[in-house]
């Protein structure tokens, strides 16, 4: 009669032990899903997204040559 006891609270400490387990699991999995989905969408907003710092780079370049042949002309 004891090892029928004993038994049955092994099996529902392992139970016990595996749901622990279980939901462990599926925590991480949800953070990692959520990972997933941000990491998309950042990659799909940066590309795209316009680069206005490139044209701004590109004005300030002719700006500063024009003014380099201005000072050649004169």
């Amino acid at each position: 009669m004891n090892i029928k006891i004993e038994d049955l609270l092994t099996a529902l400490k392992k139970k016990e032990e595996e749901k622990e387990k279980n939901t462990v699991l599926w925590v991480l999995a949800i953070i990692g899903a959520v990972a997933a989905v941000a990491g998309i969408a950042f990659a799909v907003y940066h590309f795209f997204a316009p680069d206005y710092l490139e044209d701004f780079e590109e004005d300030f370049d002719d700006d500063f040559d024009d003014y380099f042949e201005d000072e050649e002309e004169e």
